[in-house]
């Protein structure tokens, strides 16, 4: 057996399969929410495969998102957006039904839901 710790989290999740799956749930949950819903402009699926691969080499795996985009800097390209402190924590409540739906659980989905809470901080940019 590897040993885990030499893993990173995109590996010790599942890898794209995982990914796949949390994306795919979690865009209807976000998409049902008065709160996200005004956020999301333009083709689903084109917003699907954006999250995929920026989640593919936030969690270490394949440097997807950065081969075609360039450096992820969320913060900036989600500036012309008006996310609230409402709004983080909207998305990190869609975020954590789809894990649990999805039934990523334990100790390795922590640690990744630890790091999305730091990004929804992160974007926050305008007050209530």
């Amino acid at each position: 057996m590897e040993n885990l710790s030499l893993q990173s989290l995109y590996e010790q999740i599942g890898g794209a399969e995982t990914i796949e799956k949390l994306v795919n749930t979690f865009y209807p949950k976000v998409y049902a929410d008065p709160d996200l819903i005004p956020l999301f402009e333009g083709d689903i699926e084109e917003i699907k495969r954006k999250q995929r691969m920026f989640l593919t080499q936030f969690l270490g795996g394949p440097t997807l998102y950065s081969n075609e985009f360039g450096a992820p800097a969320m913060r900036m390209r989600h500036l012309p957006f008006e996310i609230t402190p409402t709004r983080g924590l909207a998305w990190l409540r869609c975020m954590k039904e789809a894990f649990e739906e999805i039934e990523l659980t334990g100790p390795i989905a922590d640690a990744f839901y630890a790091r999305l809470q730091q990004v929804a901080g992160i974007m926050v940019n305008t007050e209530e």
